[in-house]
């Protein structure tokens, strides 16, 4: 079988660009490794309609039951290589080949969380945060932890201060600030502590606070992490041929979101923007309204 457009990833945008292809009542089938940064995430709290918040798997499973009322099909696999024929061929990881005349990339942005600190993981969204205009608002005037490394949590803590004034950097990996930063670090009365941290306190999705390996104890219920190097991941894009920006975002048009590669579309957090669950769902539907275009395109011929 050959599909009218394969989906390789199933976050946010390609849930959206899923729903929207399947009311065209298109062949679509989206290739998803449930490996994304929404898969981690307990509650997003910016989100039209969910007041309360909202949760990444609670929209995924929303989303995918959604796309699959329109016959919208799923593998839960990984692409591992994908070859430029006509139509594009893709090999997964459990060695099996699709095919299809179209793709939309939304393979997401992977945030580094260091292995020895995987505590941090159940308290994401709910008492550690990532994106301060997602989450700033949680954390307005009380005090707050950014637990990080060098420029990207220095940059993050600087940040935060339109929310709130009780802040401390825990410059975990220790990676030196310049004297600017640090001066800035000063001036906006952030504590700095460049020092590593040993564990850190958490109950059941709720942050307590840090132990560090000298001994010190340091407690708060909020916390930020910026650690930077995060995994863009447009591997398999630029080996299409896909062109990306200086830092491995993949380069679409702004109108369609097609890149360089004809047929080859890209949404959410892959593409550079602002890393907003509102504009991946925006990528993805728009997306897919311009690969329904190209299919008329195609059967007008």
């Amino acid at each position: 079988m050959i599909y009218d457009c394969i989906i390789i990833g199933g976050g946010i945008a390609g849930l959206q660009a899923a729903i929207q292809l399947g009311r065209y009542q298109h062949d679509v089938l989206v290739i998803d490794s449930h490996s994304g940064r929404s898969t981690i995430c307990r509650q997003y709290h910016n989100i039209l309609g969910w007041p309360d918040g909202v949760s990444g798997n609670t929209l995924r499973t929303l989303g995918k039951q959604q796309a699959e009322q329109y016959g919208v099909m799923f593998v839960n696999d990984e692409v591992i290589n994908i070859r430029k024929h006509h139509p594009f061929r893709l090999e997964t990881k459990t060695e099996h080949v699709y095919f299809a005349h179209h793709l939309i990339f939304s393979t997401g942005v992977v945030d580094r969380i260091p292995e020895d600190l995987k505590e941090i993981i159940p308290c994401l969204g709910k008492s550690i945060y990532i994106c301060p205009d997602c989450d700033g608002y949680e954390v307005l005037n009380k005090k707050v932890f950014i637990i990080g490394s060098g420029k990207s949590g220095a940059t993050l803590a600087i940040t935060l201060k339109y929310w709130t004034n009780d802040i401390t950097y825990i410059n975990h990996e220790r990676i030196p600030l310049d004297e600017e930063l640090q001066n800035s670090l000063q001036q906006n009365f952030i504590r700095y502590i460049p020092k590593k941290i040993k564990r850190v306190l958490a109950k059941k999705g709720q942050f307590k606070g840090i132990e560090l390996t000298d001994g010190e104890t340091h407690f708060a219920n909020h916390a930020f992490i910026a650690f930077g190097n995060n995994k863009v991941q447009s591997e398999l894009a630029k080996n299409l041929g896909v062109s990306l920006n200086g830092n491995n975002h993949i380069i679409v048009n702004p109108r369609t979101k097609e890149t360089n590669v004809q047929n080859v579309f890209a949404a959410g957090d892959v593409v550079a923007h602002s890393e907003q669950v509102a504009i991946a769902m925006g990528d993805g539907s728009q997306a897919a309204i311009w690969v329904h275009k190209r299919i008329m395109d195609h059967h007008s011929r």
